[in-house]
């Protein structure tokens, strides 16, 4: 009897990469995809995909989980509970962050990240400051604003300057601090307390003035830099007017900008509060600028962004049953749904297309993280990470059927059209007909260098003056 050729055949499902669709079965030798064609011959097992898609399995590329916020709140997921909602979303790799408070040494809070990331279930890439770098913590986030996070502008310098050095790839959370102070300090004072007010304390100016300030040191420095949650018409604009200079500036949003509105933060009571994140939804306009910027290719990737903090006195509600917008943790759940929600616009409703949904939500993430070609598409020599989806299959979002630990999903009542039915990390089933089949603790970190993104642009805005030139050098 003849040996089956193959440990796994996903038979004829219709594959989807960045730039093509067509009709194949997969083929799986240990962990990584060992053929693509047409009547491959059996696996030892094989998974009926008629009818159905094979995509490659979602790069979340921005996500908060079981960290520390600089007030002190503790989100909501372990990384088993965040990682094994990933999988059941059709996300297989997500890239957390290792949070370095003030009075924190790194090596100690790299250390006891990784002792934090072992239990989880698919795979994980923390990002520190550049003394780690070498050791595959290959970007850098820094924040522009947040009381006891932010940045000043001559230290952001000297971060951008040690990104460049070590190669890593800096990402940044960019909002004006002032204008937010000044806009929550006048708010408050005036009795403006419910959480819509959050949506108004962050004016739509403090974005593009920090988009426009960053990229300006950026492009003294010379340093690649990654805008993370773009969220107005106007900050997509800056970047836009950026990249047509040439300068290597990459940028995300997310589900929150494309889906929610200011309005949602308008509640009775403090209801609201489950929609509060930083920055906020803005407008309907806004959301049709961003869906034409990631058309355009001004934005390049969409991460969930999820920072999960509970609706009580463990999360949102820690100061207590009426709290002010300034005392609401800020932050949602989404790495369930950031991939059905795009799905569902993208592909089921024909926005965009099931290219630019692979794209924007798996490859172009693994591209720019420098974990391309392993994650991020399907191609023979990539680790075997796919989502098998049923297109026609419809659900509507609920809070119960969320396998996070916030206890809600922003987007409950939704009614979304295709769905993740079997998912796979490195050849391993882990979620088939709504069931979980992997144990905690089998994911892996990938350590990784700063790659492509992370290469100086070779052309400094001081090159355009001869005067600031002379400064350029002395770098």
């Amino acid at each position: 009897m003849t040996e089956p050729a193959y440990d796994l055949l996903i038979r004829g499902g219709r594959v989807a990469t960045a730039s093509d669709v067509f009709d194949a079965d997969v083929a799986i030798s240990g962990e990584t995809i060992a053929a693509i064609g047409r009547a491959l011959p059996g696996g030892r097992r094989e998974i009926d995909a008629r009818g159905k898609l094979v995509l490659p399995g979602g790069v979340d590329s921005h996500a908060h989980i079981e960290q520390l916020s600089a007030a002190g709140i503790m989100n909501a997921d372990t990384f088993e509970s965040a990682t094994v909602s990933a999988a059941f979303g059709g996300t297989t790799t997500v890239i957390p962050f290792a949070a370095q408070h003030v009075g924190m040494k790194l090596p100690q809070v790299l250390e006891d990240y990784h002792a934090l990331a072992r239990r989880g279930a698919v795979e994980t890439l923390e990002t520190d400051l550049p003394a780690l770098i070498k050791q595959g913590h290959a970007s850098i986030k820094i924040f522009m604003t947040y009381d006891r996070l932010k940045i000043e502008d001559e230290p952001l310098l000297d971060i951008l300057l040690a990104a460049r050095d070590g190669g890593a790839l800096l990402c940044a959370h960019a909002e004006n601090h002032g204008i937010i102070s000044w806009m929550v300090k006048r708010l408050l004072a005036r009795g403006y307390t419910d959480p819509k007010y959050h949506a108004i304390s962050h004016a739509r100016v403090s974005e593009a003035e920090a988009f426009n300030r960053l990229i300006g040191m950026a492009a003294l420095i010379d340093q690649p830099i990654m805008i993370f949650h773009v969220s107005t018409a106007e900050g997509a604009k800056v970047i836009r007017d950026a990249r047509g200079q040439g300068l290597k500036v990459f940028a995300e949003t997310c589900p929150q900008y494309l889906f929610l509105t200011a309005d949602d933060l308008d509640k009775p009571g403090v209801e609201g509060a489950k929609w509060m994140c930083s920055p906020p939804p803005r407008r309907v306009s806004d959301q049709e600028a961003l869906w034409l910027a990631l058309a355009l290719g001004d934005l390049q990737t969409i991460s969930s962004d999820h920072a999960p903090y509970r609706f009580d006195e463990t999360g949102k509600l820690r100061a207590g049953a009426n709290p002010n917008f300034k005392q609401v943790a800020n932050g949602l759940p989404g790495l369930e749904v950031r991939l059905p929600l795009l799905f569902d616009a993208m592909v089921s409703k024909g926005r965009l297309g099931i290219e630019k949904f692979v794209e924007l939500t798996a490859t172009a993430p693994a591209r720019i993280y420098n974990l391309h070609p392993r994650k991020g598409s399907i191609a023979v020599g990539a680790d075997a990470d796919i989502a098998i989806w049923d297109p026609q299959r419809e659900v509507t979002l609920s809070d119960e059927m969320m396998h996070d630990l916030t206890g809600y999903t922003p987007f409950a009542g939704r009614k979304l059209r295709g769905w993740p039915v079997t998912v796979l990390s490195r050849g391993r089933v882990i979620v088939a007909d709504g069931k979980r089949s992997v144990e905690a603790g089998s994911g892996r970190f990938l350590a990784r260098t700063g790659g492509e993104a992370a290469k100086p642009t070779g052309r400094l805005v001081a090159d355009m003056d001869p005067e600031r030139n002379f400064g350029a050098r002395l770098l």
